[in-house]
């Protein structure tokens, strides 16, 4: 009992600190959050206050409003935290790797399947909506890496729908913000058995630094050659 009391305290400010953290990162990008969140903890407070008096059980629903305003309260700081994050992600190389995961249960994800020496990519996760490839960079460029590799998914797995997605704010684009909730949205056509033989028979794809040919000129910054040898040309 002792030992998990301790562990819970230890825990506690761990908590506390991550609040806090996240606190100051949206504060940098939402100037209003503080006056926000006392709004709206304040007036949910102060409509169950004030119909507690009008009913004659002011303690009751005073006690219930401090409740209500707390999860109004931690609703909403969660709500602009997130697009803050999703507002300072926008438009940095691999925010949509980021999203994917952090997508949720019941999703394979595999970041940076495609590449071109513009540093354009795609990346693939696999649930039971089936394949959905979302490609990041330049709209123009992203679409030949989009049918490169869903011809090789067509070739590997004919029988599994494959979705494709661009990152981005232009038409026909999907917003990073939007990417987890339009994943989510897609039929589910598959069984959990059918999505585990589909991960399998995608694994022997290999990853893209031992399919990916070597750029010419300078090799892009953090790219790492594979032990053991030199990349594969396709």
């Amino acid at each position: 009992m002792a030992r998990k009391e301790t562990a819970a305290d230890a825990a506690n400010p761990g908590r506390l600190k991550q609040i806090a953290l996240t606190y100051k990162m949206t504060r940098r990008a939402d100037k209003k959050i503080g006056l926000v969140l006392a709004a709206v903890g304040i007036v949910t407070f102060g409509v169950f206050l004030a119909i507690g008096f009008l009913i004659g059980h002011p303690i009751y629903l005073g006690i219930l409003g401090l409740l209500l305003a707390f999860l109004a309260t931690a609703i909403v700081f969660g709500r602009r935290a997130e697009r803050a994050a999703f507002g300072q992600m926008e438009g940095q190389p691999g925010a949509a790797a980021a999203v994917l995961d952090n997508i949720g249960r019941g999703w394979t994800t595999t970041p940076a399947v495609a590449m071109n020496r513009s540093q354009d990519v795609v990346h693939r996760a696999v649930g039971k909506a089936g394949i959905v490839l979302v490609a990041e960079g330049n709209p123009n460029r992203v679409k030949s890496l989009l049918a490169a590799e869903k011809k090789k998914m067509n070739r590997i797995v004919a029988d599994v729908p494959v979705h494709d997605l661009i990152v981005g704010t232009g038409e026909g684009q999907v917003e990073l913000k939007k990417v987890r909730t339009t994943m989510l949205k897609l039929p589910r056509v598959l069984s959990g058995p059918q999505v585990t033989a589909t991960n399998d028979r995608l694994r022997a794809l290999g990853d893209l630094m031992s399919n990916m040919p070597l750029p010419k000129g300078p090799m892009p910054k953090g790219m790492r050659l594979p032990k053991g040898g030199n990349p594969r040309g396709r």
